[in-house]
């Protein structure tokens, strides 16, 4: 394997590149140095370039990228920039690996930072956090594209590039931990004492591969809405197209927001509480008939709900289903939100389907090989054919979908999870099933809760987006070390939310197979009127 000697970055002269150790850093043995450092090439790469650069404390710039506005972070500390870009030979790649090292109060700690949609890192937001927080941070953009860019999925030929597509699912990850590892025991002379990964989404999905292909890579992972069974619900995700596109109905966003908040509303004191929540979604069993013949106010004109607009709900929220009735995956839950059905009007006024940018690629890139597909001709046979295509032909690379987890528990390794019930990008029936069965494959619930677990929080969306209604976790990655390094299995995940008005609710998130119950008195936005109780299956 390669050695690789650090080069400093243009401009940065020697004095600036050599932080001496000063507060929580001086009881490092070895001085704290941002120059002089060997990189050796994890197996089956060579170090294309090693950079270091010291920035001074401050704010950090980071840059906008498609479809996200840029943002200034504030009191980032003094630190350590280096950026290692790897390239596997033959193959043509660039992998760049950044990590962070903070100068002063690094706790010991090395957190890794996940990707979402179809990028596969951080962008500076993350890094900027995890330094604040006194850990050394790193991510890679496995050499390919941002969040929505998938230029890089078909070569010239127009086939798949698969080693561009292994990177993004597993390669990359794991190559990035064997780097920063080696830098943060250079910088600071000493190896963290404990190794973290952090990611949402495809970021969630990163850790789970971690935890299935690479065991020993971290001691505790915390993976939320995690993309795994990418192979198959990246198709499902379509589905609400398919169906208004089959049934050639179209109903209008504020239709679609009149059924949720109807099926909300009928729901919602399963749990025992009015509080605008549904508490366990697999318990509603609203009907969209019921709505038949309503009116609603969209866009100043009066809509009257019809009974092909139920219909159209009804599949939504059922989900895929072959032409004979066969069950595919799980449909938008309900009491989510309904982006997926979006519909906009086209050149002549007529309402028309607007699919989600990140199932769209997929189908029309990495199945049908033709980027601009016409998604809208996509019939139920066809779906049912394109589903299966994509299970047979992608889940070994990134469906991250194995339930045998017996190498993370032998290496001590934590898994934790929490997972938004009203996630219509994700739906977390998904991650329930998983769950299941590696339950199936390791001995039952009880031998799994010691290594793994995984909380519903109810009314939060996609990575407890802003169209959240319920409590969001608030220190799920303290939950995590608490359990990793003190023993502290978590029970409950502590959460809150708060609206408009500057109400606050609160709540502890029952880790699964248990659901949050009101217990009949107290305040329903405090967390000390409910208990949990086992799911209702």
């Amino acid at each position: 394997m390669k050695r690789f000697l650090i080069i400093l970055a243009a401009g940065v002269p020697l004095a600036a590149a050599m932080c001496l150790p000063t507060g929580a850093a001086a009881a490092v043995a070895t001085p704290f140095t941002c120059s002089s450092i060997a990189v050796t090439a994890p197996a089956g790469t060579t170090v294309e370039s090693v950079t270091a650069q010291h920035r001074e404390a401050g704010t950090v710039n980071v840059p906008p990228v498609t479809p996200l506005p840029g943002a200034d972070i504030p009191g980032v500390p003094a630190h350590c920039a280096v950026t290692v870009t790897l390239t596997h030979p033959g193959v043509g790649d660039h992998a760049k690996v950044q990590i962070w090292l903070p100068e002063t109060g690094w706790t010991g700690r090395f957190q890794a930072l996940g990707g979402s949609a179809f990028a596969a890192g951080d962008y500076g937001a993350g890094l900027a956090g995890a330094i604040k927080s006194g850990y050394a941070a790193a991510t890679t953009d496995a050499g390919v594209g941002t969040y929505l860019d998938t230029t890089w999925a078909l070569n010239s030929a127009g086939e798949v590039n698969t080693a561009l597509l292994k990177n993004f699912a597993d390669r990359s990850q794991h190559e990035m931990t064997v780097v920063a590892k080696q830098v943060i025991a250079k910088v600071y002379g000493k190896p963290a004492s404990y190794s973290y990964w952090n990611g949402c989404s495809t970021g969630g999905r990163q850790g789970y591969m971690e935890a299935q292909r690479h065991p020993g890579d971290y001691d505790g992972i915390l993976a939320t809405a995690p993309a795994i069974n990418w192979d198959e619900f990246e198709v499902a995700t379509l589905w609400p197209q398919v169906v208004m596109n089959e049934e050639n109905t179209f109903p209008a966003p504020c239709e679609l927001n009149l059924f949720n908040q109807a099926a909300v509303k009928a729901c919602d004191p399963l749990d025992g509480a009015r509080d605008g929540l549904i508490g366990d979604p697999s318990t509603c069993d609203f009907d969209p008939r019921r709505l038949v013949g309503r009116t609603v106010e969209c866009e100043g004109k009066q809509e009257t709900i019809t009974a092909a607009d139920a219909a159209v709900v009804r599949k939504i929220w059922d989900g895929p289903r072959t032409p004979s009735g066969t069950k595919l995956w799980s449909g938008v839950p309900i009491g989510a939100g309904f982006d997926l059905a979006g519909t906009q009007p086209d050149a002549d006024g007529n309402r028309m389907g607007a699919p989600f940018p990140v199932p769209a690629a997929w189908v029309a890139t990495w199945l049908k090989r033709q980027p601009s597909y016409d998604l809208s001709t996509i019939t139920y046979a066809e779906f049912a054919k394109l589903f299966k295509q994509s299970q047979a032909e992608y889940d070994t690379i990134t469906g991250t979908d194995d339930p045998d987890l017996s190498a993370f528990r032998r290496s001590g390794g934590k898994l934790l999870t929490w997972h938004g019930q009203a996630d219509q990008l994700i739906p977390a029936q998904g991650t329930v099933d998983y769950r299941r069965r590696v339950e199936l494959a390791m001995g039952g619930a009880r031998r799994v809760d010691d290594f793994y677990r995984v909380f519903l929080a109810p009314g939060v969306s996609h990575c407890a987006g802003d169209t959240s209604t319920g409590p969001k976790p608030t220190d799920a990655l303290g939950a995590l070390t608490a359990w990793v390094e003190q023993g502290k299995a978590p029970q409950t995940l502590s959460a809150a939310i708060t609206d408009s008005s500057g109400k606050t609710m609160r709540r502890e998130l029952c880790r699964y197979p248990f659901v949050s119950r009101y217990t009949g008195h107290g305040d329903p936005a405090d967390a000390g009127s409910y208990s949990c109780a086992p799911v209702r299956r």
